[in-house]
């Protein structure tokens, strides 16, 4: 399969070259499944289980089990626009649920099994799912739900046939290995993505089957003119989050390349290491944190021997030490990348094309159009901070969120998909975050974000993990207050607060080193890893009465 952007030298040749072709008529399962199917040997994943073990499927094999469950869930009396939530890790079976989900013109959605019973019930009803896919350790969280979720009739279970459950490899087995694909629109809904909920209920963003096709020219971009001989792709993030199912196993699938899947509970750096060379991994997608801790495994390149050509990072910044390290011990450029739920993989970098510039998000990818923008949906000057937006159409732009027209009105000024991200663009038209845009301090006329700040802590060897927001403040609007965890075996104490305070006035300015610093245990985080400044911020207004 070719790539949909042409390679070129330079990063202007590869944008210039590059234009849109959205077909009106679309289905996404014709493109990561079928069309490679025809030939018996050529392998899509590579599973191995916690136990270690390997098995290897097919995409003729995946195709036969996602037409199977298809014919099965249209038997059972679902139909085109149900949904079905995969409450799923890196399985077989969650990459096989949504295949038949595409395949029948249903919704899948991809839900994380680190999700308590309460906010699965959430999910269950605000989609209205009518099926559910999940393993025996997380049907114990549906069982205690199921009588709140009235539209829910049927649950699968992968590895087992709990009461009040089917099994799932048994419910298929007698069905049908043939199935014609619902002749879809590419506008139609392929899942629903569930925002992270930092701000409010989560809210479901509808991701249509034309987003397949707008992610392909930033990853093909992104992972250095994707597809080339023996790519296999792996990353720890999990499926249930669009780095995982849209940056890595629909993206190598949709270029008939073999994607790894493990059964890693948490991350272990030697693992990975393990799992990269077992499998002769040449693309993945490792997060800051990820590659921090990998940096950590003594020897690592002499004990492990690596195929690996390019990496995409993003969530975080990633800092000028790990690009120099990666640079120096991978011998391979990160290549950093932003997007969210909403409107994926919109910034990037390709370090073999382009000057990378650690820490900032790259420039805008093939065929997007990004700006910083102001409150009017102005495009601002270099320099100035403001809305990082993205303007529509675009076929990677979700559809709306799910019965919330206000919230899908209010993602937008003019044109402009605002992605509550702030930031400023250089005069080279690289793209850096200073932080989100309800996370913002005001303080004595300043406009600070915390990210900078918290990096600035994070580089004390004190600190194992920082968050900073504005505490209201009757002179300056707000002040600087840091939540600090301190590093294994560092004792906190006023003169460490003092040195802390020091470390960032002499890394950043004086207006943003914290006045108030408090060391805590543990911070509030979302499933995502990310932290919940807003939890922070109402428990310091709480205290302030």
């Amino acid at each position: 399969m070719p790539m949909m952007i042409t390679r070129g030298k330079t990063y202007d040749e590869i944008c210039k070259a590059f234009q849109w072709q959205i077909p009106e008529r679309y289905n996404i399962a014709n493109d990561v499944c079928d069309r490679w199917a025809d030939d018996p040997t050529r392998v899509a994943l590579v599973y191995e289980d916690g136990a270690r073990n390997v098995t290897r499927y097919t995409f003729r094999e995946i195709r036969q089990h996602a037409n199977r469950l298809a014919n099965t869930l249209l038997k059972l009396g679902l139909g085109t626009g149900d949904r079905v939530t995969l409450l799923l890790a890196q399985n077989p079976e969650c990459a096989i649920g949504h295949v038949a989900c595409w395949k029948a013109g249903m919704v899948s959605g991809p839900t994380s099994v680190l999700f308590g019973g309460d906010a699965i019930s959430y999910r269950l009803n605000n989609s209205g799912a009518k099926a559910l896919i999940t393993d025996s350790a997380n049907f114990p969280k549906v069982a205690a739900i199921r009588a709140e979720c009235p539209t829910l009739q049927h649950v699968f279970v992968i590895d087992g046939a709990p009461d009040g459950a089917l099994n799932f490899w048994d419910a298929i087995r007698d069905a049908p290995d043939t199935f014609t694909n619902v002749d879809t629109a590419a506008e139609d809904i392929a899942w629903i993505s569930y925002t992270s909920g930092t701000t409010g209920m989560p809210k479901g963003s509808v991701q249509p089957h034309r987003m397949m096709l707008g992610h392909m020219p930033a990853l093909e971009f992104i992972y250095d003119f994707f597809p080339q001989a023996n790519d296999v792709l792996w990353s720890p993030a999990d499926w249930a989050w669009m780095a995982g199912l849209m940056d890595v196993l629909m993206p190598g699938w949709f270029h008939g390349c073999t994607v790894v899947a493990t059964a890693m509970k948490g991350f272990d750096p030697d693992y990975a290491y393990q799992v990269l060379e077992r499998h002769q991994v040449t693309l993945s997608l490792l997060t800051p944190t990820t590659l921090k801790l990998m940096r950590q495994v003594p020897n690592a390149l002499e004990r492990y021997t690596l195929k690996l050509r390019a990496v995409l990072s993003g969530g975080e910044a990633v800092g000028k030490e790990l690009f120099e390290w990666a640079d120096r011990e991978l011998h391979l450029k990160i290549n950093e990348g932003f997007g969210q739920t909403e409107c994926n993989v919109m910034l990037g970098n390709n370090g073999n094309v382009m000057p990378i510039k650690p820490g900032s998000l790259g420039r805008p990818t093939p065929g997007a159009t990004v700006a910083i923008i102001n409150d009017d949906g102005v495009e601002v000057p270099p320099g100035t901070m403001g809305h990082i937006a993205c303007k529509r159409p675009h076929p990677v732009m979700f559809r709306e969120y799910l019965n919330r027209p206000d919230a899908t009105r209010d993602k937008f000024i003019g044109d402009w998909l605002i992605t509550g991200d702030l930031g400023q663009m250089d005069t080279d038209g690289y793209f850096w975050f200073h932080g989100r845009a309800d996370d913002v301090i005001t303080s004595a006329g300043y406009r600070i974000g915390p990210s900078e700040i918290e990096d600035a802590l994070l580089k004390h060897p004190g600190v194992k993990m920082a968050a900073v927001i504005g505490v209201p403040d009757p002179v300056r609007t707000e002040v600087i207050k840091a939540f600090i965890i301190p590093a294994a075996g560092v004792t906190p104490s006023d003169a460490l607060a003092d040195e802390l305070r020091e470390s960032v006035k002499t890394r950043l300015a004086k207006h943003e080193v914290p006045r108030l610093i408090e060391f805590v245990e543990s911070l509030p985080m979302t499933t995502t890893g990310k932290i919940m400044r807003r939890e922070l911020r109402d428990a310091e207004k709480a205290k302030a009465g």
